[in-house]
């Protein structure tokens, strides 16, 4: 359907104000974070989104490979160039959770779950991810990419990750228009940006991204899991940090996770 496809000609009229207006689309494309954070490097103004139908070599975090079928998901990346110091970038991955979790609720009517730092998980199955690049100096980032992958439409997946993966058609039984998730996730993505990018480290706005965050998230507080790192460990995650870490009382103590996948553990 033409009138799915995410091109400008369809999300700019649902865009309003918000700042992500320069939309590149693809009908495929090896990553549309590859392509971001390229187009980053040679100037791409702030804002700038590259999105696509199709990606042939879609990646998530610590190199896994994103499953990207066409013209079923929501395959997004946008250019960034925050004031945040480049140990607070976590920020920006807590918040494109919080605005994939807000959009979908608003159209879906579903509130995903998100696990951290940047799953978003329906029960035990993974329906979307986030992956944030950056460029930065010892001070200062230069550019930021923030790519962001939705199931949306998609009626089976392969054999490998059937079992780990969903989309929000399983979940319902219906279709879903793209194009709406879409602009509702970057008019999301927008307000939550120019909150936490108007003094570079705003306590307000940290504060209301951990608060909303810990509420979306049944992983962030009071889940037994399992941490991969550190050698692996156990414990009762206790929240996020200051800084956006998640915490974990374990049996040798207070321990907090710092890129380590997460699972959860079931209780007996």
């Amino acid at each position: 359907m033409t009138d799915d496809l995410l091109t400008p000609e369809n999300l700019k009229p649902l865009l309003g104000g918000a700042m992500f207006r320069e939309i590149h689309h693809f009908t495929a494309i090896d990553s549309t974070n590859s392509a971001a954070m390229q187009a980053a490097a040679a100037g791409a103004e702030e804002g700038s989104v590259f999105i696509a139908e199709q990606q042939h070599s879609g990646r998530g975090r610590g190199g896994h490979s994103w499953h990207s079928a066409p013209g079923t998901g929501i395959y997004v990346s946008v250019v960034l160039r925050p004031k945040l110091s480049p140990g607070d970038v976590l920020w920006l991955s807590l918040i494109a959770g919080l605005s994939a979790h807000e959009a979908i609720e608003s159209v879906v009517s579903v509130a995903p779950d998100l696990r951290w730092p940047n799953d978003i998980m329906f029960g035990q199955q993974k329906l979307g991810g986030i992956l944030t690049e950056l460029n930065a100096d010892v001070h200062r980032v230069n550019y930021a990419v923030v790519g962001i992958g939705i199931n949306v439409n998609q009626a089976e997946f392969p054999a490998d990750i059937r079992e780990l993966a969903t989309s929000l058609r399983i979940e319902t039984d219906r279709e879903w228009p793209r194009v709406e998730i879409t602009a509702a996730l970057l008019k999301s993505v927008d307000r939550e940006y120019r909150a936490l990018n108007v003094a570079g480290h705003p306590a307000a706005a940290i504060s209301s991204i951990t608060e909303r965050f810990e509420k979306a998230s049944s992983y962030a507080r009071g889940a037994q899991v399992r941490v991969d790192e550190d050698g692996g460990y156990s414990g009762r995650t206790v929240g996020l940090d200051a800084r956006g870490f998640l915490r974990v009382e374990s049996a040798a103590g207070l321990k907090t996770v710092l890129s380590g996948g997460v699972r959860k553990l079931v209780e007996k």
